[in-house]
């Protein structure tokens, strides 16, 4: 039962960690635009799986798709993305370079980690309600006595407590990360 709950709980963790390693702070990432869709061959694809996305330097990404012909639509994908990025084509790839942040795109920035923060955290609570659920499923079944069940709810709210913090740390770092200069 604790196993179940701490494994949805790391899912929760390691997807909003993958959230936040998307935000774009002014500096080039293949994480910014790995996941962007692109139409092939009649069906959306993410973008890893039909290029190869490296960094040239600390500002620019070079993406080479592995079929010539998607460079067009690669370059339309991302900028439909609405991620702030300007792709410019070449004949062998695309090159994006990233703009620094100014203020306003800081502020921008960090709204929508408070977003990925509050999404997360609200993940975990359905976490914390589906196995309180299951917990007094099995004390009104009389598989677990009114104490295991107490003692399993106080178990869960601790691994509950401890993955809210680590979100309200990470949230925190990567405000301050967006927000220096």
């Amino acid at each position: 039962m604790l196993q179940n709950t701490t494994q949805a709980i790391e899912k929760a963790l390691h997807h909003f960690t993958s959230e936040l390693s998307k935000i774009q702070m002014g500096r080039a990432n293949p994480a910014l635009i790995e996941g962007v869709l692109v139409e092939q061959y009649g069906s959306m694809q993410p973008l890893k799986n039909c290029a190869s996305v490296s960094l040239m330097d600390s500002q620019t990404l070079s993406i080479a798709p592995w079929d010539k012909d998607l460079i067009h639509p690669i370059a339309k994908a991302i900028s439909d993305a609405g991620i702030g990025l300007n792709p410019q084509t070449t004949s062998e790839g695309i090159m994006i370079k990233v703009p620094p942040l100014t203020e306003e795109r800081r502020i921008e920035t960090v709204k929508v980690v408070k977003k990925f923060v509050e999404d997360a955290k609200v993940s975990i609570r359905n976490v914390r309600w589906d196995a309180n659920k299951a917990i007094k499923r099995q004390e009104t079944e009389k598989e677990i006595s009114e104490d295991e069940s107490r003692e399993m709810m106080d178990s869960v709210q601790k691994i509950i407590d401890n993955a809210n913090k680590k979100i309200d740390d990470e949230g925190r770092t990567k405000e301050t990360d967006v927000m220096k200069v």
